[in-house]
């Protein structure tokens, strides 16, 4: 994978998946046509897919995209430490974003990943987003 693009999966990715919303398709076919090696997903998105998941009673849910994801679908699991703190601060502060999206950018940044995302806050910021169709058409 030498020079391939690496995509971090912003929770709403995974949710409009599961939840089965209006771009559901997209984001099936992305996960379908990119290999799981290039695509990680954080800690944190994994407890805020936990907690919204859980909030809704999708308790196999969350069971199944745990399994489905990381443990069989080779999506690679990152997270910030808290030498990290800093970075996230400094995301959230510069582009006006909350916590979890100064998360995702920090820990895009830290590890030179795309950001895969419907949350248009991230446009505001020097790391563009791409939604899961805009990465397939290049």
């Amino acid at each position: 994978m030498v020079g391939a693009l690496m995509y971090l999966l912003d929770t709403n990715i995974i949710l409009e998946l599961l939840l089965d919303q209006d771009r559901a398709d997209e984001v099936e076919f992305f996960l379908r046509s990119t290999p799981p090696e290039q695509l990680y997903l954080s800690e944190f998105a994994l407890y805020s897919l936990g907690i919204i998941l859980l909030r809704r009673k999708e308790y196999d849910t969350f069971l199944r995209a745990v399994q489905d994801l990381l443990v069989t679908g080779g999506l690679r699991l990152i997270r910030l430490g808290v030498d990290d703190m800093p970075g996230l601060v400094r995301a959230a502060q510069t582009f006006d974003l909350d916590f979890d999206d100064a998360y995702q950018y920090a820990i895009a940044e830290r590890y030179g990943l795309t950001l895969v995302s419907f949350d248009e806050d991230f446009d505001r910021a020097d790391r563009q987003r791409q939604t899961p169709g805009e990465v397939l058409r290049g």
